[in-house]
């Protein structure tokens, strides 16, 4: 594989450490759905959950780099008391969940999340669940290559998910 610029996922430490042994020079780009979402595990109370989870959004769709670094560093200060185990997730983990920001405005909201991966892995799953079972392996990963082939088809000849050119 080649020409690989970026590399959306969640947090899942096996992952990373694929990642960072194979691609080490190509940017990381937290999925932020799933980064506000863990965001939220640390409410003190099951109440905050909801705010926090709108702070990480409203950070998320800051218009650039730097004013989501300041909406960052107010939730910081903010949270210090109120939720101070949030408060220093936040300042250690946000950087991962940015990245985004370095690639054109037309694509930031597609590169955001791991999506597109998990629209993928469940249309899989979808057509594999059909079968119930497989004479064999070859047979199971006959299914899924012929699965793959059909979507690259679609991506490469049908609507444009996310022009680079």
């Amino acid at each position: 594989m080649n020409g690989l610029e970026l590399v959306i996922s969640d947090d899942h430490s096996g992952l990373g450490a694929a990642r960072k042994a194979v691609y080490p020079s190509v940017p990381w780009q937290r999925c932020t759905f799933h980064m506000s979402q863990n965001a939220q595990g640390y409410a003190p109370k099951q109440e905050m959950k909801e705010e926090i989870g709108q702070v990480m959004r409203d950070i998320f769709n800051c218009p650039n780099l730097n004013l989501a670094r300041e909406c960052k560093r107010i939730a910081v200060e903010n949270y210090a008391k109120a939720a101070p185990k949030f408060s220093e997730w936040l300042e250690n983990n946000i950087e991962e969940g940015l990245t985004f920001f370095q690639f054109p405005q037309e694509h930031r909201k597609k590169i955001r999340t791991s999506n597109a991966m998990e629209r993928l892995n469940q249309e899989i799953k979808r057509r594999t669940r059909v079968v119930r079972v497989f004479s064999n392996e070859e047979s199971c990963e006959r299914l899924v290559t012929a699965v793959l082939q059909e979507i690259h088809e679609e991506w490469v000849t049908g609507k444009v998910y996310l022009n680079v050119e």
